[in-house]
């Protein structure tokens, strides 16, 4: 045996050994947030086991610093490293796993492709990313773009925040004899309630049943006292060749690792093990299974390895360790280079153990099987990832073809699971709100399930998915008139002010139809969301919001986490409804007086009149647009009758642009100068070398913070700017060449400084640069007191219009016929 890495916890929050057992439960359920080349596990089998234990002469010390103990031979046969007693202290249920982005691959053997939707954290798994997420740093969801801790600092149960291993031997014996109960009692508690135990199994695409656990573990504890006493040794951390004392009570979990695919790693295959989990010694053991030629699984030493909690002389560490390292077979995927576990996943579990923020959010992908995702998503990609190419949008093609990749992917998993669960063979027909780019509609469509997109403006790419993608311009107002019976899904994918609409047209068109929502932009019913809840994150509460709807629409409302590159990931889910059909009438009377609730709600104006009539299902509202995109804005809607909430108003047909781009620009130019004269104001000059070789100041002015330049514009132009978005300070970044807006203060720019800082910029960063170099005026040739700080020939800007150069030609991106 031997030790590959160790490190010093340390626990300012008094959070171990709970914080541990928390990590290691992200590491068994969602190793993918630290390994990046993984896609997810699964969790087929659980059961409570005993293991025999070991005598060495005497009993063991129940707290303090351990005495060293004689090591197995052979494989195990070098000295159990580290001081310190295992710690005993667990307790509580199994943590619920956030979303994440994943965190730095393994190292190993192979590169690796970089993951399909680009998960930042995200990959996301269960958390973390991602990142997670699963995810990164890890996801999620603070306002627009901020991310609330994931899973890994979750705390778990395994282990709660239960009394710290006492001081060592010189402690009373009472009181040592306490808190060994205690610990007993933590573990007993912990193994009781696991869920999965005999006899019951975790499911899943090519699960094999709990009995063959069952079966394995007996056979291997059989050998422990038999032939492979030095496994039994490594175990339970003493010697081998000892006789057994007394049976170890142990959680023992079946699980398959599941590598992400890979042109690199082609050959990359699902692999069994088994992890034992031994809570009174602080110790997790990772025990890989080899099938044999007649498919029986077993036991393989080469690649067992162990995860360790220790405590001494009033500190805490963490340990990994290897049974046999002569034996290590590294692939690079399922099992990297020792150095990898004992550096990379043991600072990560060290970090995530003294972590206290909890996640409000699912495990990534929990609703649907991993294995079946990666396999999919991988031929999805390939399939679709020539549109990177050719996208024709403003947009980041990576960001939102993978990202459409991936959610498709998820959807056609979760449908193919649903037509299995329910016995059928057609596909689902879907229609997508507020559709956007069409992209996913697209995937969809090109994978056979019939359905449409409706969005309130047609996009460019419309024109490039050919007759077969059913895309129709329409602005959608919730009513009577837009009801969709003969659709099994509705689907808003960052829908913005219809996303909490769509669970109750989903629930007033019809008993079978579902929904599911990737919730992105903050809207009630009408108008944006206020937040009305200070302990949870915007988005946390946002998410709360909709699946509130949903309840309230008689859905049963489930939870997901997605393996996309966004921080805002998490999609809600209503499959099945709560009540039976020939109640449809009194819930709807419900769902009625619940969104006729949110019209006082902080963001919506108050709305007054009677409440609005039952719906009624308009047939022409349902027809699938049969040659492809419609080619007319039309409105569906209920101006004249049956609106369910008045209020509401869909987004213009054209966007407006409110970035202060579309401002006159006199406008811009007068307050460029008007700030600038304000910074200028207070001589703060630096000495500079001149062309002529003389030196001369270049006043670079003061700095103000926005709102002492604020306070100094008039009334009318502040009006103007708090139109646009972003105001004063989007003006005056977007005056780039003058300003520098740095935490909130405004400086004037000196281009000696951007000039130095070039060289260590991006290549594609330096040729937009020199494409654009001489194409504008130098302001400050034209417009500072001392003129500009640089030469003529160093200036990136004209000084003077005999210096001019053509702007560059915008570069028109290949059409897909």
């Amino acid at each position: 045996m031997a030790e590959v890495g160790r490190a010093v916890v340390h626990d300012r929050g008094a959070l171990l050994p709970g914080g541990f057992w928390a990590a290691v439960a992200v590491w068994l359920e969602r190793p993918q947030v630290a390994n990046k080349r993984l896609c997810g596990v699964r969790l087929e089998a659980r059961r409570s086991a005993v293991l025999p234990g070991t005598e060495a002469g005497g009993p063991r010390p129940s707290a303090g610093p351990e005495q060293e103990e004689p090591a197995a031979a052979g494989c195990g046969s070098e000295e159990r490293p580290g001081p310190g007693e295992r710690s005993s202290e667990a307790g509580g249920p199994r943590p619920s796993a956030g979303p994440e982005q994943e965190e730095p691959a393994a190292a190993g053997c192979g590169s690796e492709e970089r993951p399909g939707p680009r998960e930042r954290s995200s990959e996301g798994g269960s958390g973390p990313r991602p990142s997670a997420g699963p995810e990164q740093e890890e996801p999620a969801a603070a306002g627009c773009g901020s991310e609330e801790r994931p899973g890994p600092g979750e705390r778990s149960s395994e282990g709660g925040s239960g009394p710290r291993p006492s001081a060592g031997p010189e402690e009373p014996q009472g009181r040592r004899q306490q808190g060994e109960s205690k610990r007993e009692a933590a573990a007993a508690c912990l193994l009781a309630g696991a869920p999965g135990q005999r006899g019951k199994a975790g499911g899943g695409e090519g699960a094999i049943p709990a009995s063959d656990l069952d079966s394995l573990w007996d056979d291997f504890s059989r050998s422990l006292v038999g032939d492979n006493r030095e496994m039994l040794g490594f175990l339970t951390g003493s010697g081998s060749g000892l006789q057994p004392e007394a049976q170890r009570e142990l959680d023992v979990v079946l699980r398959t690792v599941i590598p992400k695919r890979s042109p690199h790693c082609p050959l990359a295959a699902p692999r069994r093990e088994i992890v034992v989990r031994d809570i009174l010694n602080g110790t997790v053991t990772f025990l890989p299974l080899q099938e044999d030629d007649k498919g029986n699984l077993k036991v393989e030493t080469d690649n067992v390895y162990q995860i360790q909690l220790s405590h001494s002389e009033e500190e805490w560490f963490m340990s990994v360790s290897i049974f046999c390292p002569e034996r290590w077979h590294s692939d690079g995927i399922v099992y990297p280079k020792p150095t990898w576990l004992g550096q990379e996943l043991l600072a990560k579990l060290a970090r995530w153990s003294v972590e206290s923020k909890r996640s409000g959010f699912k495990s990534t992908l929990s609703l649907i099987p991993i294995l079946k995702y990666s396999q999919a998503y991988q031929d999805l990609k390939e399939k679709y990832r020539d549109m990177v190419k050719v996208w024709p949008e403003v947009t980041d093609p990576e960001k939102f073809v993978y990202e459409d990749v991936a959610i498709a992917t998820y959807l056609l998993v979760l449908w193919e699971e649903e037509r299995a669960a329910r016995g059928v063979t057609a596909k689902q027909s879907f229609v997508d709100l507020g559709c956007g780019n069409g992209l996913l509609v697209h995937i969809l469509n090109s994978e056979g399930h019939p359905g449409r997109g409706i969005d309130v403006r047609r996009r460019k790419i419309w024109n490039m998915y050919g007759p077969h993608t059913c895309l129709e311009e329409a602005a959608i107002t919730p009513s009577d008139k837009t009801l969709f019976p003969d659709v099994d899904w509705l689907i808003g994918n960052h829908s913005d002010e219809l996303t909490p609409w769509i669970p109750v047209i989903a629930a007033r068109s019809s008993y079978h139809c579902r929904f599911f929502v990737l919730p992105c932009c903050f809207f009630d019913f009408v108008g944006r969301y206020c937040r009305r809840q200070s302990e949870k994150t915007q988005y946390r509460g946002y998410l709360d919001f909709i699946r509130e709807v949903g309840s309230a629409c008689g859905f049963h409302v489930e939870e997901d986490c997605l393996r996309i590159p966004s921080t805002k990931r998490v999609c809600l889910i209503g499959s099945s409804r709560t009540y039976p059909p020939a109640a449809e009438a009194a819930v709807d009377e419900q769902r009625t007086q619940y969104v006729l609730s949110r019209r006082g709600c902080p963001g919506g104006p108050p709305v007054e009149g009677p409440a609005p009539a039952p719906p009624r299902v308009v047939a022409g509202n349902v027809d699938h647009c049969p040659s492809g995109h419609s080619d007319g804005h039309r409105a569906l809607d209920g101006e004249a009758e049956g609106r369910w909430l008045p209020g509401f108003h869909p987004r213009e047909k054209v966007e407006r642009v409110r970035n202060c781009a579309a401002l006159p620009r006199e406008f811009i130019d007068h307050v460029v100068l008007q700030v600038a004269n304000l910074l200028l104001g207070a001589k703060q000059s630096s000495q500079r070398s001149c062309h002529s070789g003389s030196l001369k100041t270049w006043n670079r002015g003061e700095s103000l913070s926005l709102a002492e330049v604020a306070s100094e514009l008039d009334r009318e132009t502040l009006q103007r700017l708090k139109r646009e978005c972003g105001g004063l300070q989007t003006l005056l970044r977007n005056s780039h060449q003058v300003f520098q807006v740095r935490n909130g203060r405004v400086h004037i720019r000196d281009w000696r400084e951007e000039k130095l800082q070039k060289d260590t910029q991006p290549e594609a960063k330096r040729r937009a640069f020199s494409e654009a170099f001489k194409t504008r005026l130098c302001w400050f040739f034209v417009h500072h007191p001392d003129g500009c700080a640089l030469p003529a020939d160093c200036c990136p800007f004209a000084h003077g219009p005999g210096e001019l150069r053509p702007p560059p030609s915008t570069k028109r991106k290949k059409q897909l016929l």
